[in-house]
């Protein structure tokens, strides 16, 4: 495919250099009824940006034809085959870029939606290997379905991604294929579960304190005397392991959430169901690492930055950086 996108890029960067190219792209969009769209580069460091240099490309596809043809462009244009060859292949990229948007936030849980994305994505790509017609997309079909297949297949078995995705009310068990690896992280959990200590929940001071004072009073009170002694007695003879172990049951018994639902709020409202489980949850549900934060921040340095305001001082930038990124998250 790469002589194809090649020709895109291009093409891409004729207009951005030609203001003349660009306003009659415009012109003719404007002509047609179709939407004023400009055409985007890629960018080295994101390989979904070459996705959508070449899906923009497609939709200004008839009026992108026309502008090259009239003023002609110095630029190789594209044949028939190689428009169908593109067409296709952002069909089979759509899957990807929309993993890549959801598993790129930061701003919820993501880590346990990996093992239900990557098993979609492999799902959807195999699909396309009877639906594509042209030979280097199918090319393009099979190198992706081998590379997932030879990254993916014991992702199950992953200690983090499998633990997470238990721990999330909305998945649990369902997502899993494989029942040895459901048992081993279960396992983890309930061993993390055994030698955690739940904390106690923060609440009123002063209405904890008078339960406190009441209980002494209790206690002291002999009509509760013989309530108390049992009461001892009980929790003495309690295993602390068989708690843990109902505890877990009890969780996975659970009903499942709705997918739009927000699992830490979940977890929110059963810390005192599951105070041993909420402990190791906390540090489980996460997001993915990704370099995509980052990235947005030198985006936002390099809109900051610019040409007329170039002497602004490295402290000042940091501190406008600063509060741009944490701001926007808010």
């Amino acid at each position: 495919m790469k002589p194809a996108v090649d020709k895109v890029k291009a093409i891409v960067e004729f207009f951005h250099r030609s203001t003349t190219a660009t306003h009659k792209l415009k012109s003719t969009q404007q002509q047609m009824g179709m939407p004023e769209l400009k055409l985007k580069q890629e960018c080295i460091t994101r390989w979904n940006s070459t996705f959508h240099m070449l899906k923009r490309i497609l939709e200004s596809k008839d009026a992108v034809i026309s502008t090259l043809a009239v003023i002609n462009a110095p630029v190789d244009p594209l044949s028939h085959e190689e428009w169908e060859v593109l067409q296709q292949a952002c069909t089979v990229l759509e899957p990807f870029e929309q993993v890549t948007v959801e598993i790129s936030a930061d701003s919820h849980v993501t880590a346990s939606k990996m093992l239900i994305l990557c098993k979609g994505l492999q799902r959807v790509t195999a699909e396309h290997q009877t639906r594509v017609t042209t030979g280097k997309v199918k090319e393009l079909v099979d190198a992706l379905c081998a590379s997932m297949d030879r990254k993916f297949h014991r992702m199950e078995y992953n200690a983090v991604l499998s633990e997470t995705t238990i721990l999330d009310p909305r998945f649990k068990k369902l997502v899993f294929n494989d029942n040895r690896a459901v048992d081993e992280a279960l396992q983890r959990i309930t061993a993390a579960a055994r030698s955690s200590q739940p904390t106690p929940l923060p609440g009123n001071q002063e209405g904890e304190e008078a339960e406190e004072d009441e209980q002494k009073e209790q206690q002291a009170s002999a009509v509760w005397r013989f309530f108390e002694e049992r009461a001892n007695r009980d929790t003495t003879r309690r295993n602390p392991s068989a708690d843990v172990i109902l505890e877990v049951r009890s969780y996975i018994d659970e009903p499942l959430c709705q997918r739009s639902a927000d699992p830490l709020s979940w977890w929110e409202t059963k810390a005192y169901t599951y105070p041993r489980l909420t402990q190791v949850m906390t540090r489980r549900l996460c997001i993915v690492a990704t370099s995509v934060p980052s990235e947005r921040i030198f985006s936002k340095t390099g809109q900051i930055m610019n040409d007329r305001r170039n002497r602004i001082s490295s402290s000042k930038l940091r501190h406008l950086i600063f509060l741009n990124a944490n701001l926007s998250v808010n």
